[in-house]
C-alpha cells in the first residue's frame, strides 16, 4: 500500500506520520491480514511503538542496519542515509547510541532523493549531483561502510555504487525484514499452505495512470492501483 497522498513521510511530522500509519493499518485489518510489515523507515522510527500497543497481529518494522554495518566496517567510520524526518527522530538515535559498536556513525539526511526516485528520475543529472553532494563528503571522512535508510533508496543503488565506488560497503534491509516475517509468521502459526496461489493487491491513497506505470516499472510486471 502506497500513501502517495502523503509521501514522501520524509518531511513530515511525527503526528502526521503516526496518523497515516494507524490509518493505514485499520484499513488493512480490514482486508483480514494476518501480519503487518512498514515498509518505511521513517514511519517505524516515528510510530511502531504506538502501532504494536493497539493492535494484535505481528507488525515487522524496517530499521537502518546499524549494527550489522558496525560489525562490518574496517575504520570504524560508518554512514546512514536517511530522510530528514529518520535523520532527528529521538528512537532512532537511540537505536544508533545503542547498536554502534565503537564506530563512528554519520547520519546524511537526504532532502528531495525521494522525489527524484518516486518519479522514476534517479538516472536524471540532477539526482546524481544530488547524490554528490550527499555521498563525497562521507567518503572523505574515511567512510567505508554505507547503510541505506530509506527503503526507496535501494531503487538508486546503481547510482549511489557508481560514486562510492567498491570499496565502500553498501548494506540494506530487504532480505533481513523478509527473513523476519517467515519467523514472526512461523511463530505465530499464520504460514500459509505451500499449495496455496499467491495473490498480489496494491493500494494507494492517490492512485494515478504515471503512479502504475512507475510501480510496475519496479515491480517488473503490470500493476493495477485500487485507492483506498
Amino acid at each position: 500500500m502506497a500513501d502517495s497522498l502523503y509521501s514522501p513521510y520524509g518531511e513530515r511530522s511525527a503526528s502526521i506520520i503516526s496518523e497515516r500509519v494507524h490509518f493505514i493499518a485499520q484499513t488493512l485489518i480490514k482486508k483480514n491480514i494476518k501480519a503487518l510489515v512498514i515498509a518505511c523507515n521513517t514511519a517505524t522510527v516515528n510510530a511502531i511503538e504506538q502501532l504494536r500497543s493497539s493492535i494484535n497481529i505481528p507488525v515487522i518494522g524496517v530499521e537502518p542496519a546499524i549494527k550489522p554495518a558496525t560489525k562490518l566496517t574496517i575504520n570504524k567510520k560508518v554512514a546512514i542515509l536517511a530522510t530528514q524526518a529518520t535523520s532527528t527522530n529521538p528512537r532512532f538515535k537511540a537505536l544508533i547510541a545503542e547498536n554502534h559498536n565503537g564506530a563512528e556513525v554519520i547520519i546524511q539526511a537526504c532532502p528531495g532523493l525521494v522525489e527524484f526516485i518516486e518519479q522514476g528520475q534517479q538516472n536524471s543529472k540532477a539526482c546524481k549531483q544530488l547524490l554528490e553532494n550527499y555521498i563525497s563528503p562521507l567518503l572523505q571522512r574515511g567512510v567505508d561502510t554505507l547503510v541505506l535508510g530509506c527503503t526507496h533508496y535501494p531503487f538508486a543503488l546503481a547510482q549511489i555504487s557508481e560514486i562510492t565506488g567498491a570499496d565502500v560497503e553498501i548494506i540494506e534491509t530487504s532480505k533481513a525484514v523478509t527473513l523476519q516475517l517467515s519467523k514472526q509468521l512461523a511463530a505465530a502459526k499464520l504460514c500459509a499452505d505451500n499449495k496455496q496461489q499467491s495473490q498480489y493487491h496494491f493500494y494507494s491513497s492517490q492512485p494515478s495512470k504515471k503512479l502504475e506505470m512507475l510501480m510496475s516499472t519496479m515491480w517488473k510486471n503490470d500493476v493495477t492501483l485500487q485507492e483506498i
